[in-house]
């Protein structure tokens, strides 16, 4: 590993990316990302399970995220470039435990942008029957491909106008819930927070809170836009605590309002709470508006997690960890890794074959071995070495704060389903035996990154 005081900077002799954002456009695409309406997606499951405490969970949740999103916010100040959590395990612990978490990571981000394909064909199709799923998710990919081949300025402006939907739609729904619960009987406050009885106990929180973890994905995708944006030490940290702080106390009040709308924890349809909820707040109008936000939401996620994946393919193939000429390359032109990101759109395809259920079982693993490699690097990089800091303000923010989240994620791997978990090790394991083959049966590592 080279000399953590050496200067993170990129080289110049490496392709370079545009750095053209800057906070507002970085806190758009992490909340994109994340999707605001993604509260409704398991707003039935959580609501089961927590007894009617969703609200309690989401804040629950964004406690133990918010170690972790400091995390990144310590390593993307240290090396502020595209990799993410591949680029912070190769500072911290070497070039290959480096390719290793990379190789995990891209589990998560490959399935993201096609849960989303499938999400919008699914949901269109409902809305509009004499239009095929295959179709919506053909069109769909190429929207989002031709977005980001045309540059991330393109996909940032997407993302605004996305999240500026979700808004409208945020503030019709709290309005409406609001005239709803003006007009009926009695409102207990308290009910979002302390349930119905038939859950009750720290337990039940927990396990839905568990559930809800992976509703903050958002502040690692922030980091890999590290090299395209402008003052990147300072920026993206900013934009990672504020878009977790932010995401999580939006979904805390659009769970809080929805229990007070529809209060309980039973739903003819738990998968379909959401149109429940829609239904009792604002009737039809609602329900239907509720499905053409969602559908751009998901579109919007699509966008933004295609550009994520593309750039840290993009990196390891800069790093040549990847083949280079096929991943470390950027279009002349347009300033983008044009062929990771068709690469990403061909492999999205799979959406036309495979199930939803499936799809979900699978993001969790990557994104758990990101967020408990990021905690431990920041540990390994800031504490550890001859250059480690030891003052009691160091221990508390490099040791204390980084154990707290490896601790939480650590009691998260603990949800995972054992489909998850043998798809996830199954994964990692190709990942080993190609970085065998990559170092010559590891007796040499693979190439450092000239950055760190």
């Amino acid at each position: 590993m080279a000399d953590n005081n050496h200067n993170a900077s990129v080289p110049t002799t490496d392709p370079q990316l545009r750095r053209v954002l800057g906070l507002p456009a970085l806190v758009f695409f992490g909340l994109v990302y994340m999707v605001p309406l993604t509260v409704f997606t398991t707003y039935g499951i959580v609501t089961e399970i927590t007894g009617g405490r969703t609200a309690g969970a989401y804040l629950l949740t964004l406690l133990a995220m918010l170690f972790t999103a400091t995390s990144y916010c310590f390593m993307v100040k240290r090396l502020p470039v595209a990799g993410s959590a591949y680029s912070y395990s190769h500072l911290a612990f070497g070039p290959n435990a480096g390719f290793l978490v990379g190789w995990s990571l891209l589990l998560d981000y490959l399935f993201i942008p096609m849960i989303n394909y499938l999400l919008i064909g699914l949901f269109l199709n409902i809305a509009f029957p004499s239009v095929s799923v295959t179709s919506i998710i053909l069109v769909s990919i190429a929207l989002v491909t031709v977005l980001n081949v045309v540059g991330i300025h393109s996909v940032a402006k997407a993302s605004n106008g996305i999240v500026g939907a979700q808004i409208v739609f945020i503030g019709v729904f709290i309005a409406l819930s609001c005239n709803t619960l003006g007009a009926g009987h009695a409102v207990d406050l308290l009910s979002p927070l302390l349930g119905d009885g038939s859950n009750p106990g720290f337990g039940h929180l927990a396990a839905g809170a568990a559930v809800l973890c992976l509703s903050f994905l958002g502040f690692d995708a922030v980091s890999t836009l590290a090299e395209e944006t402008r003052d990147a030490r300072r920026t993206v940290p900013r934009a990672i605590l504020l878009t977790t702080l932010g995401s999580g106390l939006l979904f805390t009040l659009l769970a809080y309002i929805s229990q007070l709308v529809l209060p309980g924890s039973h739903f003819n349809n738990a998968d379909a709470a959401a149109n429940e909820v829609m239904l009792q707040a604002g009737g039809q109008f609602l329900a239907n508006f509720f499905t053409a936000a969602f559908v751009a939401g998901s579109l919007g996620s699509a966008l933004a997690s295609q550009a994520a994946v593309s750039r840290i393919l993009f990196t390891m193939g800069r790093d040549r960890v990847l083949p280079q000429r096929v991943f470390g390359t950027l279009s002349p032109r347009f300033g983008t890794p044009v062929t990771a990101t068709l690469l990403v759109s061909v492999f999205s395809l799979l959406a036309l074959v495979i199930d939803l259920s499936t799809l979900a079982s699978l993001i969790s693993f990557g994104a758990l071995v990101a967020f408990s490699a990021v905690n431990l690097a920041v540990v390994r990089t800031h504490l550890m070495g001859t250059d480690g800091q030891r003052s009691p303000k160091a221990w508390l923010l490099y040791g204390v704060i980084p154990l707290v989240g490896l601790g939480l994620t650590l009691w998260l791997w603990t949800s995972l389903s054992a489909l998850t978990l043998a798809t996830g090790l199954g994964w990692f394991g190709v990942g080993l035996v190609y970085l065998g083959v990559l170092t010559a049966g590891f007796r040499r590592p693979v190439k450092a990154l000239p950055h760190c």
